[in-house]
């Protein structure tokens, strides 16, 4: 009986540890998802986590509270399941935008106006690209000049004689 109670604690044991090993892998790969989708706000235009500036204050202040936030609010993630004081990531980030800014944010979010921040650049290209095809096809399609009575156009091998006449003339 002694020896089913110590193979079920150590069982028990194994897998308590590796619950915990992954709940830490996730504030992990969590914090970096979240230090990846902020801004440094000490004015180097950097990722929060790859501020590389020596001493920044800025980004490690950021950087413990973020690791404070997660570890305050445990699991939760973006997915919306939330664990007993979690906060989503959407949540966090508001945190951040309403102390920091919305300069905080890396990329604009795909709502309201910013939606026009995404769209703009490419509707800008596909009609710049229009016009250009517009433009090449009027200069391309253009008529040729209608001419008056009696005016001949010499043909290209008559050009090329009047140029070597010109050559000859002025010894080039």
């Amino acid at each position: 009986m002694n020896s089913q109670f110590s193979k079920r604690s150590a069982q028990l044991a194994v897998v308590i540890l590796a619950m915990l090993l992954f709940l830490g892998a996730g504030d992990e790969a969590r914090f970096n998802k979240l230090g990846h989708r902020m801004m440094c706000t000490c004015g180097c235009g950097q990722i929060l986590l790859e501020c590389n500036h020596v001493g920044c204050q800025s980004s490690d202040k950021m950087r413990n509270q973020l690791l404070a936030v997660l570890a305050r609010g445990g699991g939760g993630g973006d997915d919306g399941s939330r664990g007993i004081g979690a906060e989503s990531d959407d949540l966090i980030l508001q945190g951040f935008v309403q102390e920091y800014g919305p300069t905080v944010i890396a990329a604009p979010t795909a709502t309201g106006f910013n939606r026009v921040a995404w769209i703009m650049p490419f509707v800008a290209l596909a009609l710049g690209m229009a016009f250009v095809v517009v433009v090449v096809r009027s200069w391309k399609n253009k008529p040729t000049p209608a001419l008056a009575d009696g005016i001949i156009i010499p043909q290209s091998h008559e050009l090329d004689d009047y140029k070597r006449k010109a050559r000859r003339e002025t010894d080039l």
